[in-house]
């Protein structure tokens, strides 16, 4: 595959990524899939990141989307049960 291929498709999945990261925050449900207002909330949202509060804003998101991942994490993680399907035979 040629590299130009390989970076299209690094970018391409990125992208996704992203996209479903919007999609997890449940901003699609909320703005009805509305574009200008999920574009509009990241524009506000990269103002707010440029302006004298950015640190805070960012320290402030950051612990959110961290707590919300391992909340993911403890709901999808497999529950390992101390009986095995031999002891129950």
């Amino acid at each position: 595959m040629r590299t130009w291929q390989v970076e299209r498709r690094k970018r391409t999945r990125h992208l996704i990524e992203l996209g479903g990261l919007v999609v997890k925050a449940r901003v699609v449900d909320l703005t009805g899939d509305d574009r200008a207002i999920i574009l509009g909330a990241q524009l506000w949202m990269a103002d707010k990141l440029k302006s004298n509060q950015g640190e805070q804003a960012r320290a402030l998101w950051a612990a959110k989307g961290k707590e919300a991942f391992a909340v993911e994490r403890a709901i999808d993680a497999p529950t390992i049960s101390q009986e095995t399907p031999q002891d129950r035979a």
